[in-house]
């Protein structure tokens, strides 16, 4: 742990305080980066407009540093959004599958995708990555913004369903590699034998020569 303002806090007293939405706007790549930058006395409370206002007063509860207004570089607080793909401009390229931080949309290649609403956080990643730009942001909670646009339940479902993929992803990367090694292996193990099988035909008597 680290001493911070007047208080001691860990990484993970601080992640707890974070919406989880791995929406990137405060500078780092995902809540349990800043989370620890926070904790290493490294950045600000004040950069997650997800969490908001609220939010920073929650963090500077914790760690008992003083209050700070958002810092507008890194966004505005604004009600929650969550993704909506246009399905009759949608290519099926499946970018946004694959850069959706929890699993939230859905489809095959080559066919229309669609958002699993209940757990898009708005993170607006995939409206970034989209080549055909047929996602658009609807907004959902009304004129309620940052946690009074959130709940406690959802930041720890939208963290779960993150720590989720990451570890389908670490074990697909396992998997791949040991198959990657064991084909190696496997060519290795062919290469060899044509070796072999090369030098007994150089070394083999040519058949029909008299004695």
């Amino acid at each position: 742990m680290t001493a911070i303002g007047k208080n001691r806090v860990s990484t993970e007293d601080i992640l707890s305080l974070l919406p989880q939405t791995q929406c990137g706007q405060c500078g780092y790549d995902h809540c349990r980066a800043y989370a620890e930058a926070i904790a290493a006395g490294t950045a600000a409370i004040n950069r997650c407009p997800t969490g908001g206002q609220t939010g920073i007063r929650r963090l500077a509860d914790l760690t008992g540093i003083p209050e700070l207004p958002l810092d507008t570089s890194c966004g505005t607080e604004k009600p929650r959004a969550t993704a909506i793909i246009d399905e009759s401009k949608c290519t099926g390229c499946a970018i946004c599958i694959r850069t959706c931080p929890f699993d939230a949309i859905v489809g095959a290649a080559n066919m229309a995708h669609t958002v699993l609403s209940a757990y898009c956080t708005g993170c607006e990643r995939c409206l970034a990555r989209c080549p055909v730009d047929c996602i658009v942001m609807k907004p959902v909670s009304g004129t309620k913004t940052g946690w009074d646009a959130w709940s406690t339940e959802q930041a720890q479902t939208a963290k779960m369903r993150y720590e989720q993929r990451l570890e389908r992803l670490q074990r697909e990367t396992r998997q791949e590699t040991a198959q990657s090694s064991e084909a190696k292996q496997t060519q290795k193990k062919s290469d060899i034998l044509k070796k072999i099988l090369a030098r007994a035909r150089a070394n083999k008597t040519p058949s029909g020569t008299s004695s």
